[in-house]
């Protein structure tokens, strides 16, 4: 099945909000997605109602001490599973980083544990260019980009682009990507002007589905819910609905013939290391 980083460097375009909404589409249709929180913000753990205590019980001990990610598995609030993540998991990047192969650890677990195995697989990535993104990346089929209808959203989507064409060094193949606009007010012009600006850039990679600025999305993780639960008739619902039909029409999510052996890296493109 489908396997799918959500990334971008740009913090604050819904990330951790689309990798909700979307895995709780995907079990309003019995997908049973897996959903690996690999921020250690936490928040997606926090939202889901799968926060751990102890840094062992998150995936942190998967970098650690070598855990099998199915015995990190936890039952989310939403009806589908979740990894944890935990505040700790931020020393991944100076203690278990080192070297070229720390980038394919998760991409490694994935495969041993067949973990995607008939059911889509959504990682939640930090908001910074560093091991755990990259793991995140290598361990992914695809990628869904969010990008906020702000200023300074075409400059974050540019970052995000030269990442990927560094990894495409690496990977030997170009990640197949979508980008979709968070936050979008209809009633803006920006909002339309940021829109066509990206269209104009990307064409058929940018969804045509638009996630509106909208109180029911911003509001159900307070409630420790995501918006399909929180508010299933709002208009946030419906653009998260049609986001997944749009990536279902398109391919972009749908069952995979074998899973792909990881990379061999002898050498990791200098763009694509962290500082």
């Amino acid at each position: 099945m489908t396997k799918i980083a959500v990334f971008n460097q740009k913090g604050g375009v819904g990330k951790t909000t689309t990798t909700l909404n979307l895995s709780a589409a995907l079990a309003r249709r019995d997908r049973h997605p897996l959903t690996i929180d690999l921020d250690p913000q936490a928040h997606l753990s926090y939202i889901c109602g799968a926060t751990v205590d102890a840094a062992e019980d998150s995936i942190l001990s998967f970098y650690e001490k070598y855990r099998p990610l199915a015995s990190l598995i936890r039952p989310g609030n939403g009806g589908w599973d979740v990894i944890p993540a935990h505040v700790e998991l931020s020393k991944v990047d100076s203690q278990y980083g080192k070297g070229p192969m720390a980038l394919n650890r998760l991409n490694a677990g994935v495969l041993k544990e067949n973990l995607a195995a008939g059911r889509p697989l959504v990682i939640d990535c930090c908001p910074l260019l560093g091991v755990l993104s990259l793991n995140a990346i290598f361990a992914s089929d695809r990628v869904l980009i969010p990008v906020s209808a702000d200023y300074l959203a075409v400059n974050g989507v540019m970052a995000v682009t030269k990442t990927l064409r560094a990894l495409e060094q690496v990977l030997k193949k170009r990640l197949p990507r979508k980008y979709v606009m968070t936050r979008f007010d209809g009633r803006r012009k920006m909002s339309w002007q940021i829109y066509e600006s990206i269209a104009e850039k990307f064409g058929d990679e940018l969804c045509e589905t638009r996630i509106s600025e909208s109180v029911s999305v911003a509001e159900s993780p307070s409630a420790h819910e995501d918006v399909f639960t929180h508010a299933p008739g709002s208009r946030g619902a419906k653009d998260y609905d049609a986001l997944l039909d749009e990536l279902i029409a398109t391919g972009f999510i749908g069952p995979t013939a074998t899973a792909e052996p990881m990379p061999v890296l002898t050498s990791i493109p200098r763009e694509a290391v962290p500082a």
